[in-house]
Order: C-alpha cells, then structure tokens, then sequence
C-alpha cells in the first residue's frame, strides 16, 4: 500500500472510496449479472464480471492519469469541448441510436463505440462554468457582461439534452445553479432563473399530463403517474425493487444471493442499489450511502482549500454533480423519486459513463495534488488534505 501511494498523489480518502465503492461495484454486478449472461452468454456467467472488471479498470486507468495533469489545463480544454459537445449533441438527437424512443447513444463508426454524449457534453459545462465565472469576477454582478455569457452555454446544453434525457438535464441545470450561487452570481438572478426553471417544468409537466400515448412523452408521463398514483400502474419495476429492500433486512441475505436479480430490470445499473440493499442489508446500504457523504465531505475541503477561483469552482462543480447523481439513484432505488435512469457512480455496469465519472474524479484529484504540492512546498514536510 505504501509503494501504491508513491505514485499516485491527491486526497488518499477520496482514493480509497474510490477503490472500495469499486470493490462493491464488481461483486454487485457480478451478482446481479448472472440471470442475463444464463439467457444470454450460454451461462457463462463471468462474462459480465470480466467485461466490466475491464472497463473499471480502464476507468481507474484515466482517473490517474486525469489527476496527473495540472488542474489549470482543464480550464483551456474546456474551451475545446464546450464546442465539441454541441454538434455531438446536435448529432446524437437527429441520428443517434434510439433506445426506449430517446436518441442518447451516439456511435463511432471507425472504433464501434456506443457513448452518452451527455457525459462528455456534462462535464465539459461544468469544467467551462468554472472557467467563465473565474474570468468574469471583476464584475460577476452585472447581467448583461456576466449572468448572459455565463447563462447561455447552461441553457444551450441542457436544451440539446433535454429532448432524449430530461433527468440528466435537470441534474446538469441545478449543478450549474449551485455553480453560479458558489461563483457570486447575484442571487436575484438566480432566483429569477431558478423560477423560472419552476414555471417552466410546471408547464412541461402540465403538458405531459395531455400528451399523446407515443413516443418520449409517453415514457415520462407513464413515470410520473405511476410515481403519483402507485395504486392505480402497473409498478413492476418499483415493484421488485420494494421487495428487493424488504427482503434484505438489517444484514441482509449475503454476497451473491440475491433473488430479485432474477425479476428487477436494469438490476445491474439503474436499480444496483436495490440489489446491494437485499444482499447486504441496511448496514451495507448505509456504508454506501457513507462512502458518498464522505466523498462529499472532501470534495468541499479540498474546494474550500484549492489555489484559486478555478479550482474551488472546478472541484464544487464536480463534487455536487456525482453525489446528487448518487443520491438520485438511490432515491429512485427505494421509491422515493420517480424511475430516472441514473446509474449509481463508480458501482453501476457501465461503459463511457463510468469512465467520464473516473475523469470528473481524477480532476478533483488533481486540484487536491496541487494542494498537497503547495503545502510541501511550505513545510518541506508530507501533506494530505484533512
């Protein structure tokens, strides 16, 4: 473990939550896996676990690297990839791959690789936000030379999104909320947005009540309704989930031993917290649930620590955008919001956007190893956040 720590830099906590929620994320896809690769993999039920052993690894693999370079070089690529989000948006909407009638998937002909453009179009914005409301902080005040630049990327985005991914949407809006409210944007102006944003979903919503039985509309109003009248749907998924929970208990029923892996959709990435709760019960529930909070609580040490506007912004940014995400997942899990399709960070199967969560990760590791690299240079002595 000490060689271990010789190469990599950073704040040693967020490592080491990172490598135990990794843990948790391979034995609960490893459990959850096994009815599909039985149907699907002629029982070959490693398959799944190999495949995604890789893809963390990968994943583990570009958070290094992601924290290696300097923090002060993300603001100059987010230049670059706030324009290449939105043709790859624009793209995904008119030809990407449609699963569930939304348009999210978008494929790279040359490499055959199948990626959530939102990922990549989420963290651009946010690496972008940082770096706008650091340039603009003479005078962060004024609306027509601050709020509008910084305003417009926001709406942009979300707006590219919003048609195919309307949780991913809404959870990139409020980040760049709080964004803006940690930046000093007037908070008149976040009010106004932020009412805004109110009307504005009250209406959508109002819409989707009177919307046709087709298509994405139809696939959202069909959540909502089944989220607000759960007597009255037919709550399958929901449904598996509740009992998933009820059944694990306080110690729940052990590693591998999952019943409703066999019956819960999605088991292995939007409900994964559902199965973690069966197989490890409320103790192993609240671990996870504790990983991310202590995540949380670091992200806004190393934040309130960070040399610079940029690198507080940066780092807030990211750090809300993953817990909030989690905290999404895991209300969705055990009913208390309505079916998102979030995966849980770090733990979910998954491809790109495991990967593009390994890279928001790296990058607060990275402001943390400029911390650390200051400290040193002060002391003369080892430093690690606390």
């Amino acid at each position: 473990m000490v060689k271990l720590f010789e190469y990599i830099k950073g704040d040693r906590i967020i490592w080491m939550i990172v490598m135990l929620l990794s843990i948790f994320s391979l034995l609960a896809v490893y459990s959850s896996t096994g009815t599909l690769a039985y149907k699907f993999k002629a029982g070959n039920t490693e398959y799944f676990l190999i495949k995604h052993l890789i893809i963390l690894a990968f994943g583990l693999g570009l958070m290094f690297v992601a924290h290696k370079v300097k923090y002060t070089y993300y603001s100059r690529i987010s230049q670059l990839a706030i324009i290449i989000a939105v043709p790859l948006l624009l793209a995904t909407l008119l030809m990407g791959t449609s699963v569930n009638d939304a348009n999210r998937w978008l494929t790279l002909p040359v490499i055959n690789l199948s990626f959530q453009s939102s990922d990549f179009a989420k963290l651009a914005l946010i690496m972008y936000l940082a770096r706008i409301l650091t340039k603009k902080q003479d005078q962060i005040k004024d609306f027509k030379s601050a709020f509008i630049p910084i305003m417009l990327p926001v709406i942009v985005i979300c707006g590219l999104i919003l048609p195919s991914n309307f949780s991913t949407a809404a959870i990139l809006f409020v980040t760049s909320i709080v964004i803006m409210f940690i930046g000093r944007i007037n908070i008149k102006y976040i009010l106004a947005i932020a009412l805004v944003g109110g009307l504005a979903l009250s209406i959508f919503l109002l819409i989707l009540m009177q919307s046709s039985d087709q298509g994405r509309l139809h696939t959202w109003k069909n959540r909502v309704e089944n989220f607000v009248n759960p007597s009255e749907a037919d709550n399958y998924q929901t449904d598996q989930a509740k009992i998933a929970i009820a059944t694990g208990g306080v110690l729940g029923k052990l590693p591998g031993n999952s019943t409703q892996r066999n019956f819960l959709p999605q088991a292995f990435s939007d409900f994964i917290y559902a199965i973690i709760v069966e197989e490890y019960g409320l103790w192993g529930s609240f671990l996870i649930l504790l990983f991310y909070m202590i995540f949380m609580y670091r992200g806004v040490r190393i934040a309130h620590k960070a040399p610079g506007t940029y690198g507080s912004l940066l780092v807030a940014g990211l750090t809300f955008s993953l817990v909030f995400q989690a905290m999404i997942n895991m209300a969705v899990a055990v009913n208390l919001l309505p079916v998102t399709g979030q995966p849980l960070p770090l733990v979910s199967m998954g491809g790109t956007s495991l990967w593009f969560t390994s890279i928001a990760i790296g990058i607060i590791l990275s402001v943390s190893r400029k911390i650390e690299e200051n400290n040193i240079e002060e002391t003369g002595g080892e430093y690690a956040t606390t």
